[in-house]
């Protein structure tokens, strides 16, 4: 597959090009202005109205689901169902059932006919989350549905057509597994057709002052509460943690803040404790030392630049409400004009 071509940085069309993609991204819940987001923002607008089968590989939390989610809206299918299934939370022979659906005395308990998930997502999505933990029985009958476009039933004798584009997950390496002869080669090289690979948040690090601010005013306006910021000291922690949990981690971590605390602003003291030592300490890698302040102060003005000091279409390619802009631009000493910023 063909790497997408990036455009001249700082032009106006790469500008306008920039902030549509976020914006769009941002209304499926997708945030982010990182140049690592910003390139699976444009494979999904690519891949979205292809009827390909979509491989999305990432680590936990990552967020391949909303990923997936995107690429079902932004399709041709957008208006029929989007069904989704965790591959790893049943056991074999549920699983299969719960796909391919079963006919009646299929097995003990199958007391009448049940359509499966396949058949439920027709003219739409099937997602099929954590695909590496499948059997090599249902790996088999799941190459079929994708050869043959066909489902047969649980203990059924004859199969039916069906219509639906399907988008598998993993956070393990497939092509290591099949190697590794637990998964089959012919499956691998069908799912991957379209393949996106999403970043963990410790290699976006750039990306998590903006997350953190989406999920506080999320979490403070669903429980009916007034705004709140939070202090650069907080700020500081939730940069430097490696965050193993990605994004879902960084989201119950703010989540948590915003009920504990008591202030207006989120303390570090309303963060988990095992954030608390991330500051200061050494990485593992040999990735150079980053402060909040350089986190912040150089992505803010960079955008700011690209969107030709447009206050409003830089909140929109930093993917945050222009107060938010205003309130980073104040605490940081960042100017908001041109002119200023060449003194």
């Amino acid at each position: 597959m063909t790497v997408p071509v990036r455009l001249r940085t700082g032009s106006p069309g790469h500008s306008r090009s920039k902030q549509g993609r976020i914006e769009r991204a941002r209304q499926q819940g997708l945030v982010g202005a990182s140049q690592r987001m910003l390139d699976v923002y444009t494979l999904v607008e690519r891949i979205a109205p292809t009827p390909s089968t979509v491989l999305i590989q990432g680590e936990t939390g990552t967020g391949k689901e909303l990923i997936a989610r995107a690429i079902h809206s932004a399709s041709r299918r957008s208006g029929e169902p989007f069904v989704a299934v965790d591959c790893s939370a049943l056991a074999e022979s549920l699983l299969e059932s719960e796909l391919f659906g079963h006919v009646k005395g299929a097995f003990t308990g199958a007391v009448a006919h049940r359509r499966g998930l396949f058949e439920a997502a027709e003219g739409g999505t099937c997602f099929l989350d954590e695909i590496g933990e499948l059997s090599p029985g249902v790996q088999a009958k799941l190459l079929r549905v994708l050869q043959e476009r066909e489902v047969r039933p649980v203990g059924g004798t004859d199969s039916f057509k069906v219509d639906v584009r399907v988008i598998a997950a993993t956070n393990k390496d497939l092509a290591t597994l099949v190697a590794d002869g637990r998964f089959r080669e012919d499956l691998f090289y069908r799912l991957s057709v379209m393949t996106i690979a999403l970043p963990p948040l410790r290699e976006r690090r750039e990306d998590i002052p903006a997350l953190a601010l989406h999920f506080l005013d999320f979490y403070r306006a669903a429980n009916d509460q007034p705004p709140c910021a939070v202090s650069p000291e907080a700020m500081a922690m939730l940069v430097a943690h490696d965050w193993p949990g990605n994004v879902r981690e960084l989201q119950h971590a703010v989540e948590r803040a915003s009920a504990l605390t008591t202030n207006h602003m989120i303390l570090p003291s309303d963060l988990p404790p095992a954030l608390r030592d991330a500051v200061g300490r050494p990485r593992a890698t040999s990735e150079a030392p980053m402060s909040l302040r350089g986190v912040v102060v150089g992505h803010v003005r960079r955008v700011l630049k690209e969107a030709g000091w447009n206050k409003k279409l830089a909140a929109q390619l930093l993917g945050i409400h222009r107060r938010t802009l205003y309130r980073l631009t104040k605490r940081y000493g960042i100017s908001l004009r041109e002119s200023e910023e060449r003194k």
